[in-house]
């Protein structure tokens, strides 16, 4: 059962180790736990639906509202453990069809509703929160369009609904031996018209690339009609349509239909873990990596206040002091950064693979350790998001922001929003635990993905007061120092405030002419991507 609450299974639980909890409290000071809401509690503050009337696709069932209507941001996370969500949908829709997509939007239009596109529920930036507003509020769900629907075995096309999971998507594939490589975190959850409307990225995107080098076409339900996008292998004939819907989260149409192109399951698959002596080392390393184009499947360095979480929280006590004493001895003691990379592919290639990256890391003085790190980052890469639930109950509050910008201001960028985050709760006398990791490299530059950890205040209101006040200053910081506000979570409502500072004023009046030209009456999650 999908927790009302928070993330993932109820079943699936990951706890902080004891040793993890003192090296907080020594790092933030001791955690303090708010109390939580009970779903009963919540239930009996659904009002009433403001739909005027009732469509036999739409639920309008206070249990059903309540679970979609807000997604895995940390506010999301507090309105939820609160039980003050805010405003809630009014109903929710659940097509199976674009036939039933459009109906859906004529029967909304006529309801004067407005109308948010619903994947997997996992944003991390506001995109399927109803506003306050007079008029009602429709969640359109895709939770029920999750099929295979063809497999173009010779172009290697693949055709899906757009609700389908991760876990979905993979399944169908690998019964025919193909993979689309597509593995956000979030991917347990997320689904695939979610990666295209948010321009995702998966963790091994050095092979399989972003969403957007998977996205070949499909189709999208506006209140201006339906909009098909043809697939090619390239093509010079203007502009390409995919980019109006890639990233687009939800303001111009519905997705109601995804061709990705797939690939064909890979002879094998490894990952390592190398320790560097020193940041500047271990950035050398891979940079040289990246532009080298030396064909791994994923790369990811942790900076040494990452390395050092990532070992004290992961248990095992008497196997990572054996480990710190092996680094110490080869040279890669305090301030060692921890990278992990993966190779895919067939057994030569990944071996010429391997000796590449092991020639130009060991020129920064990087220490393997062979597969076992990498393996167990492997088992756990979809565990983190949990971690949340486990920190909650220890008494802290984490959330993670991303950005990314060229090699030569990574460094620059990088000190300057771990700065924000840390000095950022300094007039209150509190701690903020900040570490980072680059997980997406390219020629030219990187991401970077942050991590921050404080202690809840005595209240739901401080506690989201501390929040503002630590992503406000962060983004800030992004927007003013060269990076984009954002790599892979999308805009949302929470970044669309520093979207401009981007995109400039002629760019900002582009996309509002195409939202105005394919939704006119502006009814497709207003406020999400571009401010109202």
């Amino acid at each position: 059962m999908r927790r009302w609450n928070g993330w993932g299974d109820e079943a699936t639980q990951v706890e902080l180790p004891a040793h993890g909890g003192a090296f907080l409290a020594e790092r933030v000071g001791a955690g303090q736990r708010l109390a939580d809401a009970s779903l009963e509690q919540v239930l009996a503050r659904v009002p009433q639906s403001r739909l005027s009337a009732r469509h036999p696709l739409v639920s309008v069932d206070a249990e059903v509202r309540v679970r979609h209507a807000r997604g895995q941001s940390l506010p999301d996370w507090l309105a939820m453990r609160s039980g003050d969500f805010g405003v809630f949908p009014d109903g929710v829709a659940l097509p199976e069809t674009a036939t039933q997509i459009r109906e859906l939007l004529i029967w909304a239009q006529q309801q004067d509703a407005i109308v948010i596109p619903y994947g997997g529920g996992t944003s991390v930036a506001g995109h399927i929160n109803p506003a306050a507003g007079d008029k009602p509020v429709l969640t359109l769900s895709l939770e029920r369009m999750t099929q295979l629907l063809d497999l173009d075995e010779q172009s290697q096309i693949a055709t899906f609904g757009p609700g389908a999971s991760g876990p979905q998507v993979e399944a169908q594939l690998r019964a025919r031996g193909y993979t689309l490589g597509h593995f956000p975190q979030s991917w347990e959850l997320s689904t695939l018209g979610g990666w295209v409307a948010s321009r995702s990225s998966g963790q091994q995107s050095l092979r399989y690339g972003r969403i957007e080098q998977l996205f070949a076409g499909g189709k999208v339900e506006t209140f201006a009609g339906t909009l098909e996008i043809p697939t090619f292998p390239a093509s010079a004939a203007g502009p390409d349509l995919r980019e109006l819907i890639l990233g687009s989260e939800g303001r111009f149409g519905v997705i109601s239909e995804v061709r990705v192109r797939v690939t064909k399951l890979a002879e094998q698959e490894k990952f390592f873990a190398v320790f560097l002596p020193s940041w500047q080392q271990a950035l050398a390393g891979i940079r040289a990596l990246a532009q080298a184009r030396v064909p791994l499947s994923m790369l990811r360095l942790s900076n040494a206040i990452e390395t050092e979480t990532q070992l004290a929280l992961a248990g095992h006590p008497e196997q990572i002091a054996l480990l710190e004493k092996y680094l110490a001895l080869r040279g890669a003691r305090a301030g060692k950064c921890m990278l992990t990379f993966g190779v895919t592919g067939n057994r030569a290639q990944n071996a010429l693979s391997v000796k590449q990256a092991k020639r130009i890391l060991r020129a920064e003085g990087g220490v393997f350790t062979g597969t076992l790190l990498g393996k167990k980052w492997a088992e756990n890469r979809f565990r983190f998001p949990y971690l949340r639930h486990g920190l909650w109950e220890a008494g802290y509050a984490v959330d993670t922001l991303e950005t990314a910008t060229d090699w030569s201001n990574v460094d620059n960028l990088l000190n300057k929003v771990e700065a924000s985050l840390r000095q950022g709760l300094a007039d209150e006398g509190e701690q903020v635990h900040v570490f980072t990791h680059l997980s997406h490299v390219y020629g030219e530059g990187s991401s970077i993905y942050t991590t921050y950890v404080f202690r809840p205040g005595s209240s739901y209101e401080q506690t989201l007061a501390r929040w503002s006040k630590l992503k406000h200053a962060a983004c800030q910081t992004i927007a003013g120092n060269r990076g984009t506000i954002s790599h892979q979570h999308g805009v949302g409502r929470d970044h669309a405030p520093y979207l401009a500072a981007e995109k400039g004023e002629l760019g900002m009046a582009a996309l509002k002419a195409m939202a105005q030209h394919f939704d006119p009456e502006q009814r497709l999650a207003p406020g999400v991507l571009l401010e109202d």
